[in-house]
């Protein structure tokens, strides 16, 4: 096993300082954004891909499931990859896949083609995410890991936001071929860059065989379960025998792939990283609070366009101020991470971001723009005391040697828990909604006065009946939107408690990390 190389990146024999460092690392950080973009672009674009391909709504989704289901598969492959091929090589010929994978979806004039595309495009994403955060971390000097784990960390919570902003102006006034076609030239950029600034410093290799058996289940236990996530909502949850079967799979094949992996002499995926108690906290932490985050932002824009009256854009600039007040703080936040304990920062984040949570939930349909946006602005400076020292105390926790695979296992938890909330929120949303309806029905003008003034007022029986039961399915939405952040606040705070189970960490990431 080759040790981790701790030397700073150099080229020519000379060290990668200033403008060259910087370079490498933005090539890095934008390869990880394409890769987290390409997540929620497509959300607001289904309508005009299904339209256009002749396809329904429903089957128009797949181009996000099928995106899902095979970056979630790659994602826990990575450390085994790195290993075996190299990390940077793997990270270029991963970039240079998603540039094709991205113009054959550009190109696509069946749903059927797209979909195949978009499996072709997840697996070659599912990769870039951990390898970008640790090849970060393998060119930084110590003293600036938290300025390179910060910069990774603003791309993957700005992109998700920027996703259905981009998605949705792109099909507004162009294409919806363009929201592929638009990573074409930054993956062909990142791969030659990254290929070049990188390659004389690849780590030695292992050659262990592989893990056949480990993989198989790997692919039919996720894939069972982000097909069970996805599909829930549509299909009525255990009330359908497809969502029941996927939910045996993935359960039976779960319970498989742990006895498999914790026996295999060379793992597909190394579940022993666990044993490090600071590394499974810090994960637990990262998996609670990604899920309430993502689930508050996907609730958002779902809120804001169906029952305010909000266009995909506007909603998205709404939610957008979130990303921009987190990148104002994130440089404080990394600063922070090198001098104090990072289990103080990732409490107050998460935290704060319950308090700010717990603000939204009195909500009122009444609420103008700067209503709604002034508290996901206040959220925007807990998120990177959040993610930058979490993410960095994961790390640390680890040995060098584990520093892929750990990587890999963290954004594929992280992954799988954001699609989980979202599969959640989306479901309960719709009852909560359904529920409060009914119980409003029963209390609302029992004397019939307002139907009554509504009539004097020259509405006619039926429109008078549909404004009033316009009133009350607002009022409903409101009601539940409320309920919902207020159990996301509870999970803030417990995503907050969860961090002090961790031990105090003795160090801080080393340069090189991400070794084999």
């Amino acid at each position: 096993m080759a040790e981790a190389n701790s030397a700073p990146l150099t080229i020519g024999g000379k060290p990668l300082t200033g403008g060259m460092l910087w370079l490498a690392a933005l090539v890095l950080a934008a390869a990880n954004f394409v890769a987290v973009l390409d997540m929620t672009i497509a959300n607001v674009s289904v309508p005009s891909i299904a339209g256009n391909l002749g396809a329904t709504t429903s089957q128009g989704t797949w181009v996000i499931t099928s995106y899902a289901v095979a970056e979630a598969i790659s994602v826990p492959l990575t450390g085994w990859l790195a290993a075996r091929f190299g990390a940077v090589r793997v990270f270029s010929v991963a970039m240079g896949l998603f540039g094709l994978a991205s113009l054959l979806c550009g190109l696509a004039n069946s749903l059927g083609f797209l979909v195949f595309a978009r499996i072709l495009q997840g697996f070659a994403g599912g990769p870039l995410m951990p390898l970008s955060q640790t090849l970060l971390l393998r060119i930084f000097p110590p003293r600036m890991a938290p300025a390179a784990i910060g910069l990774w960390s603003m791309t993957t919570l700005i992109a998700p936001v920027l996703g259905p902003i981009v998605g949705g102006w792109i099909c507004d006034n162009y294409s919806w071929h363009w929201i592929f076609l638009i990573n074409i030239p930054v993956a062909i950029g990142c791969a030659f860059a990254a290929w070049n600034l990188l390659r004389r410093y690849e780590l030695a290799l292992r050659r262990n065989p592989i893990d056949t058996v480990g993989l198989g289940l790997l692919i039919v236990w996720v894939g069972a379960l982000q097909l069970m996530l996805d599909e829930g909502k549509n299909l009525d949850w255990f009330a359908s025998p497809t969502i029941v079967v996927l939910a045996v799979v993935a359960a039976v094949g779960f319970a498989a792939f742990l006895i498999w992996e914790l026996h295999e002499e060379h793992p597909i995926v190394d579940l022993r990283v666990f044993r490090h108690r600071g590394f499974t906290m810090s994960v637990l932490t990262i998996s609670l609070t990604f899920a309430a985050f993502f689930a508050a932002n996907v609730l958002t824009p779902l809120w804001l366009q169906s029952f305010m009256g909000y266009t995909a854009t506007d909603s998205g600039m709404v939610t957008a101020w979130t990303g921009l007040f987190a990148l104002c703080v994130a440089p404080m936040a990394a600063g922070l991470s090198a001098k104090v304990d990072p289990r103080r920062l990732i409490f107050a984040g998460v935290l704060w971001l319950g308090l700010m949570t717990f603000w939204r939930t009195v909500a009122t349909t009444d609420m103008g723009y700067w209503d709604i946006a002034l508290p996901l602005m206040f959220m925007g400076f807990g998120l990177p005391f959040f993610f930058i020292p979490t993410t960095g105390l994961a790390l640390a926790s680890v040995e060098a040697q584990e520093m892929d695979n750990a990587a890999g296992l963290m954004n594929f938890l992280r992954t799988l828990s954001g699609a989980a909330a979202v599969s959640l929120v989306n479901t309960a949303w719709e009852d909560g909604t359904t529920r409060q309806h009914a119980e409003l029905v029963g209390l609302t003008d029992r004397s019939g006065e307002v139907l009554q003034g509504l009539k004097a007022s020259g509405m006619s029986p039926d429109a008078a009946l549909a404004a009033l039961d316009q009133l009350l399915t607002s009022q409903s939405v409101m009601l539940a939107t409320n309920q919902i952040m207020f159990t996301i606040a509870i999970c803030f705070v417990v995503g907050a408690c969860v961090i002090w189970l961790a031990p105090k960490p003795t160090r801080v990431v080393e340069p090189g990390a991400g070794g084999h």
